[in-house]
């Protein structure tokens, strides 16, 4: 990506960056114990010694990679992406980029939950048919079909009232040309430019889609609403554990998998959150 992240760009050298659920072996912390489970910033290694204060605690469940999917970053963030940002209403069109992703696929279910008609964005047959059909999806557009514009009006004959954003690009101009008077874009992520060389042109349709159609375009980071977790973990828990909401996980086996399953992400190949079990 071209301009500021929050997150500092790496060297050669470097340690590779990545969070990961961990098991406390040894601490100095009366909070913690050998045994405990927790969440924190420890690179691509296999053992890490980090600040205590920068640990999360973290509670067993069944299926632990849970804890990373749904109770973690991706399902914090298509909650209050969606519900905090987007503010759907029943009847309402939304609309998801990336909806075959960790984010993507639970912002979705969340939608049809709260009543509305959801449209997903995926690449290529066998995504779009997972939305479709295990997912619940009500319609799904195949970006990679080259129809993109035409699908996405035929999709949504009405206007998109909602678009989760989380891709940017050409995506990014299909859903400006085709939303509704007063609609609502969360911009979430940008995969189309994360593994870019250069950057790419803004959208054709800014501003004038926006002017036009008084539209509300918002950004956000999860960091923004983090004082409501436990709030938002037990709802979206009574969501799983009813039936309500499929976990889409894509786990791989290995330490040394880690690049491949890097490189895999960036290319779409994940169906939901990718995570590499090490142990």
């Amino acid at each position: 990506m071209h301009g500021a992240t929050y997150r500092a760009g790496l060297a050669s050298g470097d340690l590779m960056a990545g969070m990961s659920l961990a098991e406390v072996i040894e601490s100095r912390s009366s909070n913690l114990a050998p045994g405990d489970l927790v969440f924190t910033e420890t690179g691509w290694q296999v053992f890490a010694v980090v600040p205590a204060q920068t640990l999360t605690k973290l509670p067993r469940i069944e299926p632990l990679s849970h804890l990373v999917s749904i109770y973690g970053v991706p399902g914090l963030t298509a909650y209050f992406g969606l519900l905090e940002c987007g503010q759907p209403e029943p009847g309402d069109t939304v609309v998801i980029s990336a909806a075959g992703g960790a984010v993507g696929s639970i912002a979705g279910q969340i939608a049809r939950i709260k009543g509305c008609r959801v449209v997903g964005i995926a690449g290529g047959h066998a995504k779009c048919a997972l939305l479709t059909g295990e997912l619940g999806f009500d319609a799904a557009v195949d970006y990679k079909a080259g129809n993109l514009l035409e699908d996405l009006k035929s999709a949504c004959p009405d206007g998109i009232d909602v678009y989760f954003d989380n891709t940017g690009g050409e995506v990014l101009d299909a859903c400006l040309a085709n939303m509704a008077q007063y609609g609502r874009i969360v911009c979430c992520g940008a995969v189309s430019q994360y593994d870019a060389g250069t950057p790419g042109a803004g959208p054709s349709g800014f501003p004038g889609q926006a002017i036009l159609k008084s539209l509300t375009i918002r950004g956000f980071l999860l960091f923004d609403f983090l004082g409501e977790q436990e709030r938002v973990i037990s709802e979206l828990s009574g969501w799983v554990n009813t039936g309500q909401i499929e976990v889409c996980e894509d786990v791989l086996e290995g330490f040394d998998s880690l690049p491949s399953a890097l490189v895999g992400l960036l290319a779409g190949e994940n169906v939901g959150k990718r995570m590499v079990k090490v142990f």
